[in-house]
């Protein structure tokens, strides 16, 4: 039996939603570290759509009052790492959504303060609450110290008081969230749009992080059957068992190379899923990462360009001006699918984002998400004029031209050199390549 097997005619990991009525704690009699008396831990096996699985437990005690509660990664590790720095400028700040995996470092430069990671059990909180909660870890061992090393007594209530300021906000500060994991999360409070006082990057984790993680990594050549050559393989759809990204039951994904006509080679893999009917499909770069970034810019004006075949990489940044909307490289993996498939995907996250809808959501941010898929709707009618920009550093993203040979009137297609900071996002700040920005 899988870890999501029908529990009572029902999966162990339910959608997270404000209208579930059913979703009700798992109560178990625990032992509470404060009294050593008896007490009751709530266990919730959760999904937050378009983010993971998660597992929120809850201790209370009865006869002293503690109580404790943590998340925990139901989930697998992502392919990168993740960085989060917010400019914290405003009290509404505060109550910005986030989850932090116990793999997390936080950090506040202007206070020279740091949480290193594995020091706490993971949360899902605010801002307020990372800080109410990294007080109360220094204020608890207080008393003893007073006694013990007042000097140090001293100095640490000094530092909480510092703390405990932030949260008036009277001045900026910085909020640091990195996570080699790739499983914590801030809150975009100008969803869909990008959050100008928040920076997120996505970066490769070195061979300690992984050790870290538990992580071993593999050398996908040496797991090739030498057998295969690249020309059977071109003819052949390779099938291996693995699990469903949604429900997590046994299914089977489908991988095969295919050549993309005026581009280059990709592998699509694709999920279809029995149990519970859900479909997914990726796409990896066949090729090595390009000399120079590529930048596609396609004026959609007509229901034709909807049908364009469109490969996007996981490196690849999705930009819509009229909208104001950028989306930015790793948040969606890899796809091949048309120019009206991305636009419902970009729809389909932005609707669905449980940190933009439900409790969590004030009406002015519903309105303008439902906003922003009426406009999506509209260009995909052909009803309004709009925009589409693939910024893809690694060259390994196309959009399909419906005049080739010839150029498209309609599209532009632009190579730059990268950066030295998107290099680095690649993995290729050590190659010693000419032309490449320092």
């Amino acid at each position: 039996m899988s870890g999501e097997e029908a529990v009572n005619g029902g999966p162990v990991f339910k959608t997270l939603s404000a209208e579930e009525d059913d979703m009700q704690p798992t109560i178990i009699e625990s032992l509470c570290m404060n009294c050593y008396k008896d007490g009751s831990t709530r266990l919730l096996l959760t999904r937050i759509p378009f983010f993971k699985e998660i597992i929120i437990s809850s201790f209370t005690c009865p006869h002293c009052n503690w109580s404790n509660t943590e998340i925990q990664s139901a989930g697998r590790i992502q392919e990168q790492g993740i960085q989060y720095a917010l400019k914290v400028k405003a009290k509404m700040d505060m109550n910005r959504e986030v989850v932090k995996s116990d793999s997390a470092t936080t950090r506040i430069p202007e206070l020279d303060f740091e949480i290193p990671a594995f020091t706490q059990k993971g949360s899902l909180s605010t801002i307020e609450g990372l800080i109410d909660r990294a007080v109360t870890g220094l204020e608890q061992d207080q008393v003893v110290r007073r006694a013990t090393d007042p000097d140090v007594a001293v100095k640490i209530d000094e530092f909480v008081v510092k703390l405990k300021e932030l949260k008036n906000v009277e001045s900026e500060f910085t909020l640091v969230i990195d996570d080699p994991s790739g499983n914590s999360f801030i809150e975009n409070l100008c969803a869909p749009n990008n959050d100008p006082d928040l920076i997120v990057t996505r970066y490769k984790r070195t061979e300690q992080q992984n050790a870290v993680l538990g992580i071993q990594e593999n050398d996908i050549l040496e797991q090739e059957n030498p057998g295969n050559d690249l020309e059977s393989l071109r003819n052949e759809v390779l099938v291996f068992n693995t699990n469903c990204p949604e429900c997590n039951a046994p299914a089977h994904t489908n991988m095969k190379l295919v050549q993309i006509p005026h581009f280059k080679e990709v592998i699509i893999m694709a999920t279809n899923c029995d149990s519970c009917g859900h479909r997914t499909n990726e796409v990896k770069s066949g090729g090595a990462t390009e000399e120079q970034g590529t930048r596609i810019t396609l004026h959609m004006t007509k229901p034709l360009d909807m049908t364009r075949d469109l490969l996007k990489s996981e490196t690849c940044s999705v930009l819509i001006p009229e909208l104001e909307f950028e989306l930015g490289m790793g948040a969606l993996a890899g796809k091949f699918t048309t120019v009206e498939g991305l636009l419902k995907d970009i729809r389909e996250l932005i609707l669905k984002n449980p940190f933009s809808c439900g409790d969590s959501s004030g009406s002015e941010r519903s309105e303008k998400l439902k906003s922003f898929a009426e406009t999506i709707d509209q260009i995909v009618a052909g009803k309004e004029h709009a925009h589409l920009v693939l910024d893809d550093p690694s060259g390994n993203s196309y959009i399909q031209n419906l005049h080739a040979p010839e150029p498209d009137p309609d599209m532009n297609t632009e190579k730059y050199t990268r950066s030295f900071e998107q290099n680095e996002e690649l993995g290729l700040n050590d190659m010693k390549t000419e032309g490449y920005e320092a």
